[in-house]
């Protein structure tokens, strides 16, 4: 059986056919695996900020026809979490900020989303104001999640946290009904 073994692995080594195609598949199948990571990552940040959006969306919408439910930051974001569906983690990693506008003195919420990890303790809200009747309402969610592929490709040229994990915010604006 060695002899076999040994004949076999001599006649391989001595076999030099196809190395030319050896070597451009060497430098060519990194680059598209590379490319191939970048495109899984980027599929899935896409559904999750397209589900959150819809879940953003369905919950303001019941906000504005005063559908029962008083918007408090809880029923706010499990209503966001039970209309976005797929988004993992998502009552322990989304973290809500509203506040009441004015339209004669526009002053919107911060550039820099309030964003809390699953890894972190929970933090008190920065702003979260409930609207009176008539009032124009921003409500900004940003949800956070760790990186399919977090040191290559896409994933690795995203902002991240200590911890590893990135942001998608998706922000709303809407008119208090009178109740």
């Amino acid at each position: 059986m060695r002899r076999i073994l040994k004949r076999v692995t001599a006649r391989f080594c001595r076999d030099e056919g196809g190395a030319a195609s050896t070597i451009e598949f060497a430098i060519i199948m990194p680059l598209f695996a590379l490319f191939l990571g970048a495109m899984v990552e980027l599929g899935w940040m896409n559904i999750r900020h397209a589900m959150l959006e819809r879940g953003l969306d369905t919950t303001v919408r019941e906000i504005r026809l005063a559908t029962g439910f008083v918007p408090t930051y809880e029923t706010i974001r499990d209503k966001i979490c039970a209309s976005a569906g797929i988004i993992p983690d998502c009552i322990a990693t989304l973290r809500l900020e509203m506040k009441v506008v004015d339209p004669r003195a526009f002053t919107g919420i911060p550039d820099a989303a309030e964003c809390q990890n699953s890894a972190e303790d929970p933090r008190p809200l920065r702003n979260f104001q409930s609207g009176e009747d008539n009032d124009i309402m921003l409500l900004r969610a940003c949800y956070k999640f760790e990186p399919i592929f977090p040191t290559t490709g896409l994933g690795g040229s995203l902002v991240k946290d200590a911890q590893g994990f990135t942001a998608i915010v998706s922000t709303s604006a809407f008119v208090q009904e009178p109740r």
